[in-house]
Parts: structure tokens; sequence; C-alpha cells
């Protein structure tokens, strides 16, 4: 492991952290001792931003097409960089999926594929946002996913499957009770006839359906003092310090091959929702545990949609920034950013030409063009790329982590 590596790997453990080396009421500078003395490593607060899906091919895929070769995105922006393994102990598969790399990341527990926060033999196991809650810290889960899909989920709730996204809903309004809770999937909520803010539609290719068989969680949720919202203007309007906003059906955009229903346009942009669950959480004295999350990258890499990906890309990278400014004005806060795994065995290549080397008398023979993808322009320069996949599902790559 080279230095970038090992610090990265630091910056990581810092996150996890979270569970023995903040204290409650610490200062802007992190917390303090029985004696008044600060310590500089530990965090007031801790944001973690997933990219699912988000290999290294993929940021650079992103960092190429929004600010070009010479450039940086806001995540390259951190100051320690490295990479991740992202082996789960599934029993019958090699490649891990969200919610055993979620459960990792939630509680430096390796598990198997489809287990959310919980252990190989199903016992839960004890996460960043439960120790955060133990230290009276606010907390919040703000996705583009379903907000009880396997990410967010691994930090509010425990189950043995990753389907069982009902009871996830429950188990974060009765159990760990998320302060701010942004997202779509408000399928999963309510109970079967009752279509909720988002029209049901039996016609779309994944049934988009309310499902709950649980009873009506948004009005439990209600119940337990939430102030429930599913639009952009009631988000923007709430002074609660308690929220729930659900603004989809499902995923909060359309997964597809391009041109076959495919859609990234948010209801309610992930920059919109983070910052929204920054200023409510960033009025806890005692600081703040916050994951937000990008769906999109994985989801459209699962459907071959490197234009959509890409925009996805950029809307997590949107969000670093806004999150990166907010912690050089919050002193003790810790940013990690990662991809839980890889999706799609992504390459950039050139462009093809009928001869790379621009002599007609060359051998060398061309670089074959994408069948998939592309091309796209490379920010700030008259070049192109393209982008290959080998695969619609998750691949066993190592993914990046700042």
């Amino acid at each position: 492991m080279n230095g970038n590596s090992r610090r990265a790997w630091i910056a990581t453990a810092g996150a996890a952290a979270l569970a023995t080396g903040l204290a409650a009421g610490g200062g802007p500078g992190g917390h303090h001792d029985d004696k008044g003395r600060g310590d500089p490593r530990a965090a007031k607060n801790v944001i973690l931003v997933v990219g699912d899906g988000m290999s290294i091919a993929a940021r650079e895929a992103i960092r190429l097409a929004s600010v070009g070769k010479d450039g940086e995105l806001a995540m390259d922006s951190l100051r320690y960089a490295g990479w991740t393994h992202t082996d789960s102990l599934d029993p019958d598969e090699a490649v891990t999926d969200s919610a055993a790399g979620a459960t990792a990341f939630a509680a430096g527990v390796r598990t198997y594929n489809g287990a959310v926060s919980v252990d190989v033999n199903g016992k839960p196991v004890k996460t960043l946002l439960e120790h955060a809650k133990d230290l009276r810290k606010a907390t919040g889960l703000v996705t583009t996913a379903q907000v009880t899909d396997a990410t967010p989920a691994a930090f509010g709730s425990h189950v043995p499957g990753r389907a069982d996204q009902s009871e996830i809903a429950r188990q974060f309004i009765e159990e760990t009770k998320p302060d701010v809770i942004l997202g779509g999937g408000e399928d999963w909520w309510y109970p079967t006839g009752d279509p909720g803010a988002y029209t049901d539609d039996p016609t779309d290719p994944r049934p988009e359906v309310s499902r709950s068989e649980i009873g009506n969680l948004v009005d439990l949720a209600q119940d337990e003092g939430y102030d429930y919202v599913s639009t952009a203007a009631q988000l923007k309007a709430t002074r609660s310090d308690q929220i729930l906003g659900l603004f989809a059906n499902e995923e909060m955009f359309e997964q597809a091959p391009e041109g076959q229903g495919d859609a990234y346009a948010p209801v309610v942009p992930l920059a919109t929702m983070t910052a929204k669950a920054l200023d409510v959480l960033s009025d806890h004295r005692r600081g703040f545990f916050l994951l937000v999350e990008e769906e999109g990258i994985d989801e459209m890499a699962h459907a071959n949609n490197a234009g959509l990906m890409l925009k996805a890309g950029e809307a997590l990278d949107d969000t670093v920034a806004l999150i990166t400014n907010f912690a050089k004005k919050h002193p003790g806060t810790l940013v990690v950013v990662v991809g839980d795994h890889e999706t799609g065995g992504l390459a950039i290549e050139n462009v093809a030409t009928d001869d790379e080397s621009g002599d007609p008398a060359s051998t060398v023979p061309s670089v074959v063009q994408s069948t998939e993808d592309g091309p796209f322009d490379i920010a700030g320069s008259d070049l192109q790329f393209t982008i290959d996949w080998t695969t619609g599902a998750h691949t066993g790559g190592a993914t990046p982590v700042t």
C-alpha cells in the first residue's frame, strides 16, 4: 500500500472512529477532554458521501467530461486519496453488492451480499448512525435512491435481506430515528391502494405501486414527529428539525438504456437535499453524522447508459463542492467520499480513427471504438472519448476514496 493509499485508509478509519473518537459536546475544532484540551484528530461532524457504483474509471470519466484533462473535481480537492478493496464475505458470489458494501462502511463488518447491517450469522451490528445517536448527535440520510435502499438502509436498520424495504422504513421511524431522511421510494411507505403523492404506475417495466405490508408508514412518521414533505417547495418551506421527504415512487430517476425511457432529473436535486440536511443538522451543537448517496451512477451503469451516468456523476461532484464549502466554514468536519463497488466494467477509450498514428503507411492498428457509448467531449478541449462496457452487473474492481 503506497503512502497516499495508507493515508486514505486512515481517512476512512476516521469516519469509523465516530464510534470512539468523538465526544458529545465537542467544540468547533473537535472534542475536548475534561481538562478542556482540544483533540484536533477528532471530528465534530462526519459526512460520508457514497457514489454508488463509482469506480476509479467512472470517476475519471466524470472528470474528463465535466472539467477536462487539466481539471480537478471537487472530490479531488480532499487532502488524501487512495482506493478500497470491495470484497464481501458472501459464500456464493465473488463480487460485492451495495448492501454488503454499505454494511462494511456503516459498521466495519464484512458480510454476505444482501445483508443490511447484520453479520454473516444474521446478528445485528452497530452502525455509525447508531453510534452518533448514542453521542446525542444529529443524524441524516440523503439519497437519490429509495431512502430504504441498501446504502442508506445499512446505516439506519438491520435486516437479513435488503428487499424488506418497508421493515427498513419502520425501523428508521421507530428505532434509529434519523433526524433527516430525504430521497425516493414512497411506494414502500404506503399500503396497497394508497398511491401517496406520486401516482402508482403498474405499467412501468418495474411496476411503481404502493406496497407496504405493515400499514401507512408516512402516517407513522408524522405521529412520531416528522414533518412529511413530497415537493421541492415543501422541503424549502419546512422549518422542522425532523423531516421525512419522499420525492419519487422508487428511485429519483428512470434507469434504462439510452432512448428507452431513461431520465436523470430528480424532483429535488441531490445538492438541494444535501443543503437542507446540512442546514437542519448543523443547528445541533453536538454535531452530526450525515450519509449522502448518489445512486444514479450505479443504476445508469447497470443500463450501460454512459451519458446519464456522467450526468449523475456531475450531480454528485456538485454536491461534494457544496459539502466541502460547508466544511471550510465549519471546522471539525470530516468529509469522506467513496465508491462502494464498480458497476459495468467501464473503460475510457479514444475515439476510433482509420489510422491512429496519422501516418498513411503506418501498420499500427487503430483503437477499436466502443459500440456502447459516445463520443463525449472532453471539457475545455477539442478532444473526445468513448466509454466501453464489459457487463451490466457489478465487477470486483477497487473503488476510489478521498
